[in-house]
């Protein structure tokens, strides 16, 4: 029987009997004396039960409280394995957005660690051992972040103040929030938009001010939401699909086959050793980008517009760099 498996036994016995003593603990359990006081000793310094000792009863017993009821056990038990897992997700979850959840999270994780905490490892190491480093990420005001991200759970209306930046304007719409979408170390809302009457995607960081209103939010059933927002490459959503084909070196190939673009890609080896890589994108300016990174390694087969567009691009920044350096 495990150390979990007693406390969970000490514990129900002691709820059903008002005293319990030692030699009834020892014969159910089948320990020994020091077993079962290292097992008392962990009840109540690291579950904060209070178990007391009746000298006068001659048995262990839970105290009353005013309300008649004992302080609970967890109703859920975790492995040293689980709780690290646990922590861990919590970590990367602060450093993924500070605030996010901190409030709720941790008085949960300063109990996880007080029950892990020992000779061979401490918990806290996963704050120093463990690193998630953001490339490229920008900076969500936590009074934006809190605001949204209750929204989007407590299915509430939203008001926002959103910077555009293509056009160097701020504007104000309202939004029944769908879902908080982490993608390439940045946050987006996906959400209906009442003023255009459509789903549009929003960066958090371009939120100025967030209000949660009273209005229940409109439901787009997560159908639609993939419809819109996963059909195509990347963040941009909406628009007509077109079918990218793209070209890789067979040195490439060893890296970029082992990547996913697009859910729906489709790809091959051809004779040359070349990996062949086949998606659908709505919107080409994030896909440019990408494609841009692995030049001279890449080739687009199709569509001609597309290429087209990552030539110019090319050409546009090498026109800038001879321009530069004369």
């Amino acid at each position: 029987m495990s150390q979990i498996e007693r406390i969970y036994h000490i514990k129900q016995r002691l709820e059903c009997h008002a005293i319990v003593s030692r030699e009834q603990f020892l014969s159910d359990l089948n320990i020994s004396l020091s077993t079962f006081k290292r097992d008392l000793a962990y009840m109540r310094d690291r579950m904060n039960m209070p178990v007391e000792f009746d000298h006068d009863a001659g048995g262990y017993r839970l105290p009353e409280s005013s309300g008649n009821t004992v302080q609970e056990l967890p109703g859920i038990w975790f492995s040293a394995d689980e709780i690290y897992a646990l922590l861990t997700m919590q970590q990367l979850l602060a450093e993924l957005q500070p605030g996010l959840l901190s409030p709720h999270l941790q008085p949960l994780a300063d109990r996880l660690h007080q029950v892990l905490e020992g000779p061979q490892l401490s918990a806290k190491d996963i704050k120093t051992r463990i690193r998630l480093l953001r490339v490229n990420a920008r900076h969500v005001q936590l009074n934006s972040f809190e605001p949204v991200s209750n929204a989007v759970l407590r299915r509430r209306q939203l008001r926002i103040d959103y910077a555009n930046r293509s056009r160097h304007q701020t504007e104000s719409r309202i939004l029944s929030p769908q879902r908080l979408l982490y993608y390439r170390d940045n946050w987006y809302l996906e959400a209906w938009c009442h003023k255009r009457e459509g789903m549009r995607s929003f960066a958090l960081d371009a939120i100025t001010h967030a209000e949660v209103l009273n209005q229940t939010a409109l439901d787009v059933p997560e159908s639609e939401l993939d419809a819109v927002f996963t059909v195509g490459y990347g963040i941009f959503s909406g628009g007509n699909l077109s079918w990218a084909t793209l070209q890789f070196s067979p040195d490439k190939a060893r890296w970029v086959s082992k990547e996913s673009w697009h859910p729906q890609q489709q790809s091959h080896f051809d004779a040359d050793g070349n990996y062949i890589l086949t998606f659908p994108y709505s919107d080409d300016r994030e896909l440019v980008m990408d494609i841009l990174r692995h030049v001279p390694e890449v080739t687009v087969l199709e569509p001609v517009a597309l290429r087209d567009r990552v030539m110019f691009m090319l050409e546009e920044g090498i026109a800038r760099m001879k321009s530069a350096i004369k």
